[in-house]
């Protein structure tokens, strides 16, 4: 039985200076980058690291949003905001991380699960053909695209944990009611997360 490391959307737009930034991102892309360094990829078997990638989302791009379902325009591909925030950049770009998964293209995506790589292996399979039977997710936001990936984690019949000490959520009420959420649904809480409101 494998374990791997799910890092969630540890992008520019989701960080301080994004187009919709996370008080605590760039705080917890470092700290992801040091639990992916140390040991060399954090004991996990595998690493894989989600990017919100959208080409034309629909009314996930909103003028009026409600932060919800709707959000201003981020995370466009090939935009400097979708790049991997800097902290966490150059363990992505290195052997540590094993696998990209690219997701929203043209819909909201929020769970890593949606997506694939760039060789459109959808990233259950992919974790499957690895033998992988247990996760930990990490990353940006805790009560959004975390949530619907570790939520979704589970459906997918993987044992699952949230790793709260690596998160950033976007409001402390929103966090409340992922968390539990979660814990409804079995997954596994560790630590706390970084909520600045």
């Amino acid at each position: 039985m494998s374990r791997a490391l799910v890092v969630v959307d540890v992008q520019k737009d989701f960080c301080e200076g994004g187009s919709v930034p996370v008080r605590g991102g760039a705080g917890r892309a470092g700290a992801i980058a040091d639990l992916v360094r140390q040991p060399p990829g954090g004991g996990y078997d595998c690493v894989v690291a989600t990017r919100d990638h959208h080409i034309d989302p629909g009314t996930h791009f909103s003028d009026t949003p409600d932060f919800n379902n709707s959000f201003p325009v981020h995370c466009l591909a090939g935009s400097e905001g979708s790049e991997f925030h800097p902290a966490f950049a150059s363990v992505a770009d290195s052997p540590a991380v094993d696998e990209v998964v690219y997701k929203g293209a043209h819909s909201a995506s929020k769970s890593g699960f949606e997506g694939s790589t760039r060789e459109g292996v959808r990233l259950a399979d992919w974790l499957r053909a690895r033998k992988v039977t247990k996760v930990d997710v990490v990353g940006i936001a805790t009560d959004h695209c975390v949530r619907a990936t570790a939520l979704d984690a589970v459906r997918e019949g993987f044992t699952t944990r949230v790793l709260l000490d690596y998160t950033a959520g976007v409001a402390a009420d929103t966090t409340r009611t992922a968390m539990n959420d979660l814990r409804a649904a079995g997954v596994t809480l560790t630590g706390k997360p970084v909520v600045l409101t």
